[in-house]
């Protein structure tokens, strides 16, 4: 018995090498995205920065373990089987959990979803406890005061963060306006000792109090002396600032560096109990029960010595920092995740990553009514001085920068300083929720959410806040779950469950690295984005065309070759899915006419009246070619799924013809614009004219058929539809590869 639950502990720690690295990919986003940015410095600059402050954080930390030891549950009244079960079923739900919102490139919290997973596996422990005893009762086996407080630090941390983001970013940019440079003469000196002094204090507060040399006579001293320590503080760095301000120091970039440190420091400091606290506390079990536990067994060997607090060996400390730094270098989920948060505030109009939803909507037209009832009781000489500071034509921002310095060291600043302030105050604020919404806060303020704009940079922000809630639950539930299927299966449920969970791992990096396959097109439009070649950008608009109608051609092949088939054999389920792509494609050719018009305003005014036209037509042509699949598969649909009577073996016989003949030139077309090569375009205009001539004569003999009432009325309609939808296809595939051409070809 002693073996399998050393198997279980060692398989613990093994999965805390990945939960270490899973959440370092999702946590990165909290101290790198400011830097990242702003391009503060170099990405490696930066990562080497974040990865000594990491790497100290870890070391440092003395490992108090509470929150895994006796935060949720009361070990005194499980025995060493039921907590061993219960931290399974943690690790198990972490890692898949936070791997998922990785690969969605979505932040979330690591501490949220421990203590929910704990609370989760705990309350099916506790359930099942509760129903063979008489004398215990919930509350005796679960302290739920911590989840409590958790879930009201989402809305405390949620609304704080941001209101305070918004105000302090509106005072700073009052101050120093986007051409900074000019405006900081002295006021950089007073910005940079305010700004210093609040990181250090951050740090003292936050990231190193429960640091090894912290003991409780430090401790004690420093919040005696705290006002003298912040006064000292605030006047040496102010004399240093405006020192290196002279010296040509950009003083701003050794705000941002300087706020990355602390940040990644505390992190690692304080968020290394969600990586490692469950496998440390099953550790202590494990050597708890094999001393004293042997007469009595795991179901009745009590765990009353989690109670007590545990020091994590050096070791351990090293091996997760190590780990973890190693982790912020290599993932390139970590990347994904900083660049949600970075297009979410980037100063620029661009792609966006989000559509658009009700909610937003509706906050949007709020914002403008609220907004506008304010300008006008506004005295007009204010609301001119007042533009006169955010006039966004002279922002200095780097190439290839989201948004300015000044923007970067506010948000460093602010969210070290409301860490800090919730820490000094018990409030559990998590690091994730308060430097996102801090960030969201600084470029509403800094006018980045545009009106053509707004409403998605609003949808990104509430997904990513759904997505906390989402969080909780689904640890809770899932958690719940599996440690009811590891206590009533036994080994062979451990067994299992450990394979699903190293399959949906190995599920999910094949997953995205298809998607991050399918995203390579964006690359192009990034370079486009940055050339300032008219030449260049050219060439770059017509390779991104390329993939993007290639894109749109292959959708088009392959749904209405899905479509025309499902309906002919009557699979509903098939036409579901392609109407549920098509639903998707549609949100996609949104996304390219945005992102295509962005990239048209780049070229000269000859290169836009000469090609602009053939642009936009090819892009129309996409659209309608898109829109004619769902034309297609929408009545198809709906005459499946109501279970009228189907085509008759001639009807299905015709179309199943001309549908092999669409999907041919459909292919074809494909070929020629993904290989830039029309010649023998004749071909297909030729065979388009064809298969037009052919649908135009079914169209002729379902009439016939009418007329003579040899068939059903709902079949002929659903009928004439497709023969049309299908001519509309033909139509727009030949209209669109001509447009190609004229735009693809050098004059």
């Amino acid at each position: 018995m002693e073996t399998l639950y050393l198997c279980i502990v060692i398989f613990l720690f093994v999965l805390a090498v990945f939960d270490l690295m899973v959440g370092v990919s999702n946590d990165a986003v909290n101290f790198l995205q400011s830097a990242v940015g702003a391009k503060a410095a170099s990405f490696k600059t930066v990562l080497f920065i974040a990865g000594t402050g990491i790497f100290i954080g870890a070391a440092l930390s003395n490992g108090m373990m509470d929150i895994a030891r006796h935060g949720i549950y009361q070990p005194q009244h499980f025995y060493f089987a039921e907590i061993m079960c219960i931290l399974l079923a943690v690790m198990l739900t972490d890692v898949v959990l936070l791997d998922v919102f990785n690969t969605m490139g979505m932040p979330t919290s690591t501490t949220v979803s421990m203590v929910f997973e704990l609370l989760g596996g705990t309350f099916a422990l506790a359930l099942i406890k509760v129903y063979g005893s008489d004398t215990l009762d919930l509350g005796d086996l679960i302290n739920t005061d911590k989840a409590l407080s958790v879930i009201m630090a989402i809305f405390v941390s949620v609304a704080i963060a941001f209101f305070f983001g918004m105000l302090v970013q509106w005072l700073a940019r009052i101050v120093f306006t986007f051409n900074y440079k000019k405006r900081m003469k002295y006021s950089i000196g007073l910005f940079g000792g305010i700004a210093a002094t609040s990181i250090i204090y951050f740090m003292l507060i936050k990231g190193l109090k429960d640091s090894s040399f912290m003991t409780a006579d430090n401790k004690h001293w420093i919040q005696e002396n705290t006002g003298m320590l912040i006064c000292c503080f605030f006047v040496f760095f102010t004399i240093l600032m405006q020192v290196l301000h002279w010296c040509k120091v950009n003083v701003f970039k050794v705000v941002v560096l300087l706020g990355t440190f602390a940040l990644a420091l505390a992190f690692a400091g304080n968020d290394l109990v969600n990586f490692i606290g469950i496998p440390l506390a099953g550790y202590s079990s494990f050597v708890d029960f094999t001393a004293n536990g042997a007469g009595t067994g795991p179901d009745g060997f009590l765990m009353s010595s989690l109670l007590g607090p545990a020091k994590t060996p050096w070791y351990f400390l090293f091996g997760a920092g190590a780990i973890m730094v190693y982790a912020l270098y290599t993932s390139k989920k970590a990347h994904n995740v900083i660049k949600t948060s970075v297009d979410l505030a980037r100063q620029d109009e661009g792609e966006e990553n989000f559509g658009s939803t009700p909610m937003a909507r509706t906050l949007v037209r709020f914002s403008r009514t609220l907004s506008t009832g304010i300008s006008r009781v506004m005295p007009e000489s204010s609301k001119r001085w007042i533009d006169t500071r955010f006039r966004k034509d002279e922002a200095i921002i780097a190439d290839g920068a989201a948004f300015d310095l000044v923007r970067a060291s506010v948000n460093l600043v602010l969210a070290g300083l409301l860490i800090a302030l919730g820490t000094s105050l018990k409030l559990p604020l998590s690091t994730t929720y308060v430097t996102f919404m801090v960030a969201m806060g600084t470029s509403l303020a800094d006018r980045a959410w545009g009106r053509d704009s707004a409403v998605f940079r609003i949808t990104g922000v509430l997904s990513v806040i759904g997505g906390w809630f989402i969080t909780a639950g689904a640890a809770f539930t899932i958690c719940f779950f599996v440690a009811m299927v590891i206590h009533f299966g036994g080994t062979f449920a451990i067994i299992a469950l450990i394979g699903l969970a190293i399959f949906s791992l190995i599920r999910s990096q094949v997953t995205y690295k298809k998607r991050k396959a399918k995203e390579k097109g964006n690359e192009t439009i990034k370079q486009l984005m940055q050339s300032n070649d008219n030449a260049e950008i050219l060439e770059l608009l017509r390779k991104h065309t390329r993939e993007e109608l290639v894109k749109v051609l292959a959708f088009t092949e392959e749904n209405f070759e899905r479509t025309a088939t499902a309906f002919l054999h009557e699979n509903l389920r098939g036409l579901r899915r392609a109407m549920g792509s098509v639903k998707f494609e549609k949100q996609l050719v949104k996304q390219m006419k945005r992102t295509g018009t962005l990239a048209m305003c780049r070229l000269d005014n000859n290169t836009v009246l000469e090609k602009g036209l053939y642009y936009y037509q090819g892009n129309d042509f996409a659209s309608e070619l898109v829109y004619s699949v769902g034309r297609l598969c929408e009545p198809c649909l709906e005459h499946i799924d109501n279970n009228f009577r189907p085509l008759d073996t001639i009807q299905k016989g015709e179309f199943a013809d001309v549908t092999e003949g669409i999907t041919y030139l459909l292919q074809n077309c494909r070929h020629k614009i993904e290989n830039n090569d029309y010649e023998g375009m004749e071909n297909e205009v030729r065979k388009a004219n064809e298969l037009n001539g052919q649908l135009s004569h079914l169209k002729r003999e379902e009439l016939q058929r009418i007329q003579s009432q040899s068939g059903s009325i709902k079949v002929s309609m659903v009928y004439l539809t497709m023969v049309q939808e299908a001519q509309n296809v033909v139509t727009y595939t030949i209209n669109l590869i001509k447009v190609s051409r004229k735009f693809q070809m050098p004059e």
